[in-house]
């Protein structure tokens, strides 16, 4: 709280803030961080919370290096305001003890089908202006990416579990378990009475690469692996294709458990990789293993493995792909050739792949 404070101290309080012009939802941050100054912590977690209920998570899980952080003037010639460790604070504070009221009573029903981060936020607002809110999910708890895709150790899933019981004081339903499609379709919802159905089922069907070796019993897709890490089997050695956020958690959460050697393998150098710096420096802190593998030469099988592979696509260089120009099975374009040798790699030395991709984005 301190420390806090005495970076609140070093805020400029600028009139055309630059962090609040490239915040996607356009927080009021010098105006939070004077309330902040000034100890009026109620008001300013009210201004949070009213701009953006998700603020605990948003506060946690966006890009703020691209966003208020990245672009804080204080940052030009040293080091940037954290606003985001202030609103983390000030919005679980806030979260914890909030009472919100009703403030119409409305007789439309409405399905919220998804009950991800949109779902939440549209089930809150809607509630709160008296509509009969029923909220559809196919998992067992409220959530979606937030307590199914980013790990727990990134966001608590008390959070999430505060926000479940904020929606049932609202007076939401909530039907856990429930696929809307095959058994309960749009027009029976539309027969029951809802006036509006609003569909935020995410992203969850992974994206794939259509190269051969996707199938293989020790490939599997990162999205999939983030549900559920404890039902997979993954072994002692383990390599991540790509170098997003999704990676990352990915190659941290196979690291917990029990993965001897986790690989992150990408295409490019390390300024040039999509993860967030900060997602970066933890996972090199969890003592994850990272690969150039245009340029790295090991001794061990593994390495072994990925420079005969190198030198076997190199020779391959002039195949073309298929008419569709979907990659073939010795795809020679940038991305493709990597993709290849990783799938080659895992086959070679045995261990297991995990395929992450870029669909997941942090910022709600």
């Amino acid at each position: 709280m301190k420390e806090l404070r005495l970076e609140a101290d070093r805020c400029l309080l600028c009139k055309n803030a630059r962090c609040k012009a490239n915040c996607p939802i356009s927080t009021e941050i010098p105006e939070v961080i004077r309330l902040f100054k000034e100890g009026k912590l109620d008001e300013a977690g009210e201004i949070l919370f009213e701009n953006n209920p998700l603020s605990a998570v948003c506060a946690i899980v966006c890009p703020h290096e691209d966003q208020c952080k990245g672009n804080c003037i204080r940052g030009i010639k040293g080091e940037p305001i954290p606003f985001c460790e202030m609103e983390e604070f000030i919005s679980l504070k806030y979260l914890k003890n909030v009472k919100l009221e009703k403030v119409g009573n409305r007789d439309e029903r409405i399905a919220i089908i998804g009950a991800g981060p949109a779902g939440i936020t549209l089930s809150i607002i809607l509630a709160r202006k008296g509509f009969k809110v029923t909220l559809f999910d196919a998992h067992e708890k409220i959530g979606g990416v937030l307590r199914y895709g980013i790990p727990e150790y990134r966001l608590h899933n008390s959070i999430i579990d505060r926000y479940e019981e904020i929606l049932i004081e609202l007076g939401v339903k909530i039907r856990p378990n429930t696929l809307i499609g095959p058994v309960l379709t749009l027009d029976k919802l539309f027969f029951d009475g809802y006036k509006a159905v609003f569909i935020g089922t995410g992203v969850w069907n992974p994206k794939t690469l259509n190269i051969k070796g996707e199938s293989l019993g020790n490939v599997h897709y990162a999205i999939d692996y983030l549900k559920s890490p404890n039902v997979y089997n993954l072994g002692k050695r383990v390599a991540v294709i790509g170098a997003g956020n999704v990676a990352m958690d990915a190659a941290r959460v196979a690291k917990r458990n029990g993965a001897e050697e986790v690989y992150i393998l990408y295409r490019k150098g390390f300024e040039n990789m999509p993860c967030t710096r900060a997602e970066l420096e933890e996972a090199k802190e969890a003592v994850v293993r990272d690969l150039d593998i245009t340029k790295q030469a090991e001794v061990d099988k593994m390495a072994e493995a990925i420079q005969k592979a190198i030198d076997n696509l190199k020779k391959k260089a002039n195949v073309q792909s298929t008419p569709d120009n979907k990659p073939n099975n010795s795809v020679t374009t940038g991305d493709g050739t990597m993709i290849l040798l990783m799938i080659m790699l895992v086959v070679v030395s045995g261990g297991t792949i995990l395929i992450a991709d870029k669909k997941r984005r942090r910022n709600s």
